[in-house]
Order: structure tokens, then sequence, then C-alpha cells
């Protein structure tokens, strides 16, 4: 594993990381691999962490968590708000240089851990612990406990990856709340379809398509592969992650790399259909090889120690900021939501533990929405159909969606200042 010369950023990261554990009151969680790891109560970050006007702080009693967000733009009253939500895996910290901008522009911006991740409840879960807190119903309650705990009425939502698919579900249920939408690098395919004027109709002719088993399909190719969502619903995959080989610091470097406009292998395109011989066209770290977990798949992509040295939107020591957390508590919190979206149908709400959902079958995001996303990301395309489904059918006001040139799936990481004047541009305008 390679080895980075601490820097002083990273050396008060670690002290603080490592008074809080001191000084709070631990419990312990048996990990999936049966390993104990000792959890602590955290503090907030350290302001040495942050970038100036942005501070770290605790929120408690939101839909039954003690919630960390960070927050810019605070120091000013009757401002517009904006709530950021992250995806996987990430953190709060993934919004640090969008923050400033727009608190800049004059909004009041936060940007939470959400539910599983980082210093928010949730994250020492284990495979075996109660699912159904991490349903999207669910994560709907924590974003609208946590509107309200700060005294908004209403309010503009950005969501990336995950987050993407949380805030729309968000603009879905409450758009009284939730005034306008922007969406990054997930798009979102809609809401479920209630079958319609078949009173008349016998139940023998009402025929429903079964759902294709791609895992089942995926196997059986040559090499057999699987998906990641597959891989990421499994016992296996925290496991995998947390106790990687090359340690959780390099794991989450090679992973970030592989999936960003820095590996030159990502050249995506639209896929045909939902099957398994265009499925593999895809990269491995979105369809895997069968026998190989995650940690295995992005390990020979690791960049070189000059490449790193050159990756001015994640240097090493923000990179530590994650490796820190997801070292401390491994990545079962944010797989959760992976087994809870186990099948197409449970994504839109139709079967399985997000069946409630279906209430608000046939709803559309009917605010302002925007969609932004790297050119160079493949997740815009690994659900054939869904990119051109969010423009003609989900969202019905969708003001724009801009490929920006470069960029890979972590968008708002990779190129801040350009996601940030779209979005202040978006705003704007409502």
């Amino acid at each position: 594993m390679a080895t980075h010369a601490l820097s002083r950023r990273q050396l008060i990261w670690n002290l603080s990381t490592g008074l809080a554990a001191a000084t709070m009151t631990p419990r312990t969680l048996l990990a999936a691999s049966g390993a104990t790891t000792s959890f602590s109560v955290q503090a907030p970050y350290s302001d040495d962490l942050l970038s100036s006007g942005i501070r770290s702080r605790f929120i408690d009693n939101v839909n039954g968590l003690r919630m960390h967000i960070l927050e810019a733009g605070y120091d000013t009253t009757s401002r517009a708000a904006v709530l950021l939500l992250h995806g996987f895996p990430e953190l709060a910290y993934s919004w640090r240089n969008i923050m400033p901008r727009l608190a800049h522009a004059g909004y009041h911006v936060i940007a939470p851990d959400l539910r599983g991740y980082g210093r928010t409840d949730g994250a020492g879960v284990t495979f075996d612990d109660d699912l159904r807190p991490f349903r999207m119903l669910n994560e709907i309650q924590d974003m609208l406990a946590l509107v309200s705990a700060l005294g908004y009425r209403h309010l503009h939502l950005v969501g990336h990856d995950f987050g993407s698919l949380v805030a729309s579900w968000c603009a879905v249920a409450r758009p009284d709340v939730f005034r306008s939408v922007v969406l990054m690098s997930a798009p979102f395919a809609g809401t479920a379809t209630l079958r319609f004027d078949t009173a008349d109709t016998p139940s023998s002719s009402t025929h429903v398509e079964p759902d294709v088993d791609i895992a089942a399909d995926l196997a059986l190719l040559t090499p057999p592969r699987q998906h990641y969502r597959h891989f990421y619903a499994s016992r296996e995959a925290n496991d995998n992650m947390w106790r990687a080989e090359q340690g959780v610091h390099d794991f989450l470097r090679a992973y970030y790399h592989m999936k960003s406009g820095d590996w030159a292998n990502n050249q995506p395109y639209p896929l045909a259909e939902w099957s398994a011989s265009e499925l593999a066209k895809l990269p491995h770290y979105y369809v895997m090889e069968l026998d190989k977990g995650m940690a295995e798949t992005v390990a020979p992509h690791m960049p070189s120690a000059d490449e790193i040295n050159r990756c001015e939107w994640l240097p090493d020591a923000d990179l530590r900021v994650y490796s820190v957390e997801y070292g401390r508590t491994g990545f079962q919190g944010g797989l959760q939501w992976y087994r809870s979206n186990s099948s197409v149908g449970s994504i839109f709400g139709e079967t399985g533990i997000n069946a409630d959902l279906r209430v608000f079958a046939g709803r559309t995001i009917d605010q302002p929405s925007l969609f932004i996303a790297g050119r160079r990301d493949w997740g815009i395309y690994q659900r054939p159909g869904s990119l051109e489904t969010m423009q003609t059918k989900a969202c019905t006001d969708m003001r724009g969606m801009h490929l920006l040139e470069g960029a890979g799936h972590w968008v708002q990481q990779e190129q801040p200042a350009a996601s940030s004047r779209l979005i202040q541009e978006f705003l704007s305008r409502l």
C-alpha cells in the first residue's frame, strides 16, 4: 500500500479525531466480519478542515437522528436555503467547494451526512440490523425533519448520485417544501404506474411483464459478471471494502479515480437495452467480474503517485477526510440503501421495502428542475432510457441538461466552479 507524508491538515484531522474518540463514550459494534470495532460519539469537524465560512455542527432529534451537517451562509438571516445531498461513498464534505460559492451568491447552504454516513447516526449498523429505517420514505422524512428543525418552510434541493434519487423523491412527495431540484449524475426515471381502466378487463388477460433476472443473465456471461448493485446488497460488500487489502484510503483513491474524468477508459455512450449483453459494455466498476469484490476490481487501476499529486480536485489531504471517516464507520450504513433497492421495481417504488412509495404512483416532478453530469460519466447511461425518460416524462419543467466536458461521475467535486455557476444561474431565474 502506498504511503504519503502527513500534512499539517492531516495531522490536525487525526489529532482531532483521536481526541474526540478519547473523550466521548464509546459503544461497540460487531462488524460483519466478526471483528469488534469501537465507535464513538463524534465531535464536529475541526475548523482547520473546512474552508472559511463553513461550519460543522449537529442537529438533534431529526426524525430520531443526531444529524451532522455542514453549513455556509448561516451568518445572515432571511436567506433562501439550498439543501445539498451527497451520494455513495461520499459525505457532506463532498460539497466543500460548492458551498462557499453558493453562500457568496446569497444562499444559506446546508449539507448533511445522510442517515448511515459519516457522523450522522446510523453509520454503525450491521448487515443483520433492521433495514426499514433506510427505506426511501424514511429518507424523505429525514430531510423534512431537518428542514423544519432549521426553521424553513421551503427551500431548494440539489442531489448527487444516491442523493439525486433522494432529492427526486423529496420533490415528488412534498412539492410545497422542495420548490426546485437540481439532479446530478443520476437521472430520475419516474414513479410507479398504476394499472388504468382495467375494471372490465378479465384478470386473466391483464398481463404484466416480469422483471428480467439480470443477475442470472450476467452470471451466464463469459466471464461471469455481476451488477455492482447486486454486490453492494450482499453480506460480503462492507467487509470487502472496509478490510480491503490495499487499505481504505487507497481503495477510495482507486475507486474515485476510476469513476472520474481522469480515467482514460471512461468514454460513455447510451446502451440499447436493459440486458446482460448490453450491460457487459459498462466498465467493471458497474458490471463486475462475478468472482471479484469492488476492492479487487479497482485495485489494478490505482493511479500513480504522480497522478495523485496532480489531482487538484481530490488532493490526498481531502481524501484523508473520507478515509478516516469510512475507516472508522465502515460502509454498511451507505450499503443499506443498496439493499433496500436491490431490484429495478424497488427503485421506482413498486416492490420490496419501498413499495409504500406506490402512494405517489403516477406523480411527476413538476417543480423547476435541472440536470448536471460529467460527459465522461457512465452513470447517466447505466439504466438505458432513464436519461430520456427524465427529460420527457418524469420532470415536467426541466430547465436544462448540462454534461460538463472532462468531468466524470464526481462532477460537483471535479468541476465545482462550473457546477456552482449552473446551479446559481438556475436558481436566479426562479
